[in-house]
């Protein structure tokens, strides 16, 4: 077929989401022509340089920055990448990314312990994945202990009282979390309202700011109680990490790779281009008028695909663009439901390794995360990078702009560096009870992501400092599902491939935006009548063990019953392995036995196979496999 021939395909915005869609479809044999705003790909996953002038600030170890260092600039990031067990999409596309004698997956690195930090307590480690030698099996019971035994500042009833409404998300149909609970709020569903102070910290709002940004009161208990059980079955799942992270910063090992491979395939990558309106005619996208380099220019094609972020798709959204399909009318609504999940990176002389994975910061008014990243990256040397007295990087992500912090603003009233110098406090706090981690001496400087802009703000010191996020992230709150948009919409020729778009995934992640793009490139191929493979769609998968349970859910729910009957069985269980656990005198003294065999373990730092996936699918998608198995239903003949 000659190039002329070719079917082109113009998309619109060139992050995870648009070089998804263009891998997918170079592939297969389309024209791909990618504009990106920026100067730069990848989007939010793309990694920054970090250099005197370029956005790095000096700290206490490093008064003056030198304006020309022998190494290139310090990698910075828009925030750390975390690639849970259970995405498929992304890593499917990263084992198709050439990288040396091998592919991008095989730069994925597993991390084995979570800490969590407390205001004056001292820290402790959880384990991130399954057990896989003595050391792995005393820290997952240790960590097993800690929270049974109430150590965490949870008691034991709390837990129980989590892990029974844990028990009736899991054992709830697919049709009753999209109706019911996608209208429920977290903090409604697992009654926190009724808990104590500790367990709404924990269960409540920890699980909510940290794994999305969200806030408990109005995130969709749809969405994280998906994603929550995603990560809880990866823990315990030996083949799989429930925790990964890139061997190297974001660019050199992920993003630069995967851009080359596009342009050699042919993929026409155009950067600094913004989108400034689509043209319709006829009932079609007929072409989108772009600015290059300052430049406006008419682009035409066959098909597009907007792979733009929510709040910029909407500066497209004409008259004419809505009448076709009146379904990206609520794209309007949609970008009210934003928030700010923002990184900083503070580059350490010594390399501080908090834990081997990533670290909560429980207590942090402004809820942190963090992890220290050169201990992953192998051959990356950051000592290498601009004065060469960088031996530490403690990559943080700041998840609530909303709230006071110790200096008692929140952080979207904050300049950029009281952003740095209250985030750099709240570490010291959650990590010093016990001895010093983090030192002011140790800070050589920082840089925060470039998106956060403090330039406008009111010079008036009476008023309120606000600054702006060019970059805010989508959150799934409650009965948002109804207004978002399907991957391939009304308009022929027109698709859409962004972490908005409605997925299996349901969270605005790496993950959800490759899966969107590849049901937009599926509509393309279904538009384009060829006859390729379609891309390959993974639901999330939950143990067929539980498939019976959520089928006899789906008949109570199809009569117009609650969540309960027979499932509501096993909550006594729960119950009762509290009050066995409240009355076993020697528990105490095993929790004391367990710390004495690793006694500073809390101060230092076959995938199934096809047939068998295939199967859980068809289950999850129709429960009629699991009312089979309940004989609730006939068999099929």
């Amino acid at each position: 077929m000659t190039m002329s021939s070719r079917k082109k395909v113009v998309i619109l915005g060139g992050g995870v989401a648009g070089m998804s869609a263009a891998h997918e479809l170079i592939e297969r044999g389309f024209q791909v022509q990618v504009f990106e705003r920026k100067p730069i790909a990848g989007g939010k996953a793309r990694s920054l340089k970090a250099g005197a002038g370029g956005g790095l600030v000096s700290g206490p170890a490093r008064p003056t920055l030198a304006t020309r260092s022998s190494g290139p600039p310090l990698p910075g990031e828009h925030g750390f990448r975390f690639f849970p067990g259970f995405y498929r999409h992304i890593i499917d596309t990263m084992a198709r990314i050439p990288y040396g004698t091998g592919n991008v997956a095989q730069n994925l690195v597993d991390t084995r312990e979570l800490m969590i930090a407390s205001f004056d307590r001292a820290p402790y480690l959880l384990p991130s994945e399954s057990p896989r030698s003595a050391d792995d099996v005393r820290l997952f019971l240790l960590g097993a202990l800690r929270v049974l035994s109430g150590r965490v500042g949870v008691s034991t009833e709390d837990t129980a009282f989590f892990a029974a409404k844990l028990w009736e998300f899991l054992t709830s149909c697919e049709e009753r979390r999209l109706v019911e609970l996608e209208r429920i709020n977290w903090w409604d569903f697992i009654e926190a309202g009724s808990r104590s102070a500790a367990y709404q910290k924990f269960y409540g709002n920890g699980i909510t700011r940290s794994l999305v940004a969200a806030k408990a009161r109005r995130a969709s208990s749809k969405t994280i109680g998906d994603i929550f059980l995603q990560i809880l079955f990866d823990i315990p799942t030996p083949d799989v990490a429930a925790d990964r992270v890139l061997n190297g910063p974001t660019n050199d090992v992920w993003i630069d790779p995967w851009l080359k491979y596009l342009q050699q395939r042919g993929v026409d990558y155009c950067f600094d281009a913004e989108v400034r309106s689509l043209r319709c005619r006829n009932g079609r996208v007929l072409g989108a008028t772009i600015s290059v380099g300052g430049r406006s220019r008419e682009v035409t094609g066959d098909y597009f695909i907007s792979a733009l972020p929510v709040e910029r798709m909407t500066a497209l959204l004409s008259a004419e663009l809505v009448a076709l399909d009146p379904s990206l009318g609520a794209l309007h609504e949609l970008t009210e439901y934003v928030e700010w999940m923002n990184g900083i990176q503070f580059y350490l002389t010594e390399d501080v390794r908090l834990a081997e994975g990533h670290t909560i910061y429980i207590d942090s008014p402004w809820a942190l995360t963090s992890i220290s990243q050169p201990q992953f990256w192998g051959s990356f040397d950051v000592s290498r990078y601009a004065d060469g007295a960088v031996k530490g990087l403690l990559s943080v992500d700041i998840s609530d702009w909303d709230v006071k912090g110790l200096n008692g603003k929140e952080a979207r009233h904050c300049s950029r560096s009281e952003i740095a110098a209250e985030t750099w406090a709240q570490l010291k706090r959650s990590l010093n009870a016990d001895y010093e981690r983090l030192r002011d001496d140790q800070l050589h400087s920082w840089f925060l992501d470039p998106g956060i802009d403090d330039e406008d703000a009111d010079a008036d010191e009476s008023t309120p400092r606000v600054v702006t996020n060019a970059e805010p992230l989508l959150v799934n709150y409650v009965d948002t599902w109804r207004i978002r948009p399907e991957a391939v919409t009304r308009i022929p020729n027109f698709f859409l491939a962004s972490d908005y778009v409605r997925t299996f995934t349901d969270l605005a992640t790496m993950e959800a935006a490759n899966e969107a793009a590849r049901r937009a490139v599926n509509g393309v191929l279904r538009a384009a009548r060829t006859s390729h493979e379609p891309c390959q769609v993974w639901n999330l998968h939950e143990p067929e063990l539980f498939a019976p349970l959520r089928a006899y859910d789906r008949v109570r729910y199809r009569k117009g019953l609650g969540w309960g009957g027979e499932l509501a069985l096993p909550l006594s269980a729960f119950s009762a392995a509290h009050g066995a656990l409240a009355a076993l005198p020697l528990f105490d003294k095993a929790l004391t036995a367990a710390h004495a065999l690793v006694p500073d373990l809390a101060l230092t730092a076959p995938q199934a196979n096809q047939d068998a996936e295939e199967a859980a699918a068809e289950a999850r998608a129709s429960s009629d496999t699991g009312l089979r198995r309940l004989r609730i239903v006939e068999s099929a003949p």
